[in-house]
């Protein structure tokens, strides 16, 4: 049971030259990515805000066999605060199929603030048919109610479209947090599935637990899934130490365990299979650096240990008129020699809104 890490660097609008004094902004960035695994592609990114309205906009291009670019995908969302308590947002994605732009997806969402810190979030989705008609595929329930000063529960319905017609039940999610003494955070979310006989049965667990200690953070998530009998058992684990050193240095360390070990027979336990330690600094110039590198087992040596398999630089280059941002990912040959395998540059013209994502997203296979 592997992980990709994705670590990010985003340019997000919090302030930018095109702000007013009523609060309206917007900004733009660009991408140009190339990887020795797909075409190389280019990223455009819109934010616009204007009184009660916001839209966010995602255009990708793809180089073609002529070498020209191509519209590839584009995705917009526009959220809408129609009162101090509602937000509804609508997501569409779109292709392209023979040179014409084509709907694809379509979410819609509405989120309501209730009384007393309670939430409920409200999500469609929907797909167009042959004829283009947009047909329901999925709808979540979300409800979030507290059930103490530091305790509060999640309850989230999905339903898809059943065979006798309309939607049914077929999946529900419930988290319980409690937030403890010295910052310590608590969480476990159940998943259930229905079985033959439309009865639920507990599928998955996640418990986390994470603890603050002034700039020192740690986690730990464990995931107990139920075998073919019904029996719940651990398959994995998740550990993760952030530090910040007197100088301003971050360090972030994740390890992933799992009853899957690469190259061995399961026999019940967990085995470090992956650990990505991540730094990052910042310079007297006010240049930001990011280094990752990624330690995993080898499936043809498993009791060899670990060993680094990925090593992935971001950098962010702040401007007079923008934002410049690199990323190159390094990986490791058959030989043993590392090579570049991915670049990926990005420039915007939002100067103050730089935010380098410290902690890898963990993306399973």
């Amino acid at each position: 049971m592997g992980a990709y890490f994705c670590f990010g660097v985003a340019l997000w609008a919090q302030t930018s030259d095109s702000q007013t004094a009523d609060g309206n902004k917007s900004w733009t960035a660009t991408t140009a990515s190339q990887s020795d695994y797909g075409n190389p592609t280019r990223t455009t990114e819109s934010y616009t805000h204007s009184g009660n309205r916001t839209v966010d906009k995602q255009s990708v291009q793809r180089r073609a066999s002529d070498g020209h670019f191509e519209p590839f995908q584009e995705i917009e969302k526009e959220s809408v605060q129609v009162n101090a308590a509602t937000v509804r947002t609508v997501t569409r994605t779109f292709g392209w199929a023979n040179g014409a732009k084509a709907l694809i997806q379509v979410t819609e969402e509405e989120r309501q603030d209730l009384p007393d810190g309670d939430s409920k979030v409200v999500r469609a989705t929907s797909n167009p048919d042959p004829n283009g008609n947009l047909q329901l595929v999925k709808r979540e329930i979300e409800e979030t109610k507290k059930i103490g000063k530091d305790s509060e529960e999640t309850k989230t319905t999905v339903m898809r479209p059943s065979i006798n017609g309309g939607m049914a039940p077929a999946m529900q999610v419930q988290e319980r947090r409690n937030r403890g003494a010295n910052d310590t955070v608590e969480s476990q979310k159940t998943t259930l599935l229905p079985d033959d006989s439309g009865n639920w049965k507990v599928s998955e667990i996640r418990q986390t637990t994470s603890r603050q200690d002034g700039k020192n953070r740690s986690s730990e998530e464990r995931v107990s899934r139920s075998d073919s009998e019904g029996k719940l058992g651990e398959v994995s684990r998740t550990v993760s130490h952030e530090s910040e050193s007197a100088s301003g240095e971050k360090r972030n360390t994740l390890e992933n365990y799992s009853v899957d070990a690469p190259g061995s027979s399961p026999d019940g336990s967990l085995h470090l299979i992956e650990r990505a330690t991540t730094t990052q600094r910042t310079s007297s110039t006010g240049q930001q650096i990011t280094e990752q590198q990624v330690e995993r087992s080898n499936p043809g040596d498993p009791g060899a240990g670990l060993r680094v398999t990925t090593l992935t630089t971001d950098t962010v280059r702040p401007g007079p008129s923008g934002a410049q941002s690199t990323r190159t990912v390094q990986v490791r040959d058959v030989n043993g020699d590392f090579g570049v395998v991915f670049v990926d540059t990005k420039k915007s013209d939002n100067v103050d809104a730089i935010q380098v994502q410290i902690a890898p997203s963990q993306k399973p296979k």
